[in-house]
């Protein structure tokens, strides 16, 4: 097991994930452990059935990866990526109403130009 202060963590992240490549690490926040760091490849969790589905569609559901990054992750294409996706009710694009009303004026105005 390894430990990292709080400090060293913010100064110099890279060392405390090589670190977590290779055993658990305790992230100390003065003299009290604060969080764990475990680094994903090692411990093979990925390769389970349905994880990186799972993780890619939580990433992309809380806004943490695009859609392309996200089918990535999942192994999908994107097509495979957007169907699961929607097979879940999360949407793929996200507008408000004014950015929705904003992209099919741009879609009238296209489509007029035929």
């Amino acid at each position: 097991m390894e430990a990292v202060n709080v400090s060293g963590l913010k100064n110099n992240p890279s060392e405390a994930l090589r670190l977590a490549h290779r055993d658990v690490v305790v992230v100390m926040n003065r003299d009290k452990p604060d969080a764990l760091m475990v680094g994903i490849e090692a411990t093979g969790v990925l390769g389970e059935k349905g994880v990186r589905p799972a993780l890619a569609t939580a990433l992309f559901r809380d806004g943490h990866l695009s859609l392309v990054r996200a089918s990535r992750l999942a192994e999908m294409s994107v097509s495979q990526f957007v169907s699961h996706i929607s097979r879940l009710g999360i949407p793929v694009v996200k507008l408000d109403r004014v950015e929705a009303s904003q992209d099919m004026d741009t879609l009238d105005q296209w489509l007029a130009s035929f």
